[in-house]
């Protein structure tokens, strides 16, 4: 399971991604959408950076007990 948790956490990076290639595309017809597709792309790139930092909070917790 901690194997699954480790890759599915770069979702979050592709999905960011995806939305800033969105957005980009956007600019010059829909500036509004293209803001808020920046914005989900930042909210996205932070819940990567709580994922990342919990999953290896947990892994230090579970080998300080081996």
């Amino acid at each position: 399971m901690d194997k699954i948790w480790k890759y599915t956490q770069y979702g979050y990076i592709a999905v960011a991604i995806v939305l800033v290639i969105d957005a980009i595309t956007r600019w010059n017809t829909d500036r509004e959408q293209a803001y808020f597709s920046i914005a989900f792309a930042v909210f996205m790139l932070l819940i990567f950076l709580f994922k990342r930092n919990f999953r290896k909070k947990i892994e230090r917790r579970n080998n300080q007990g081996k």
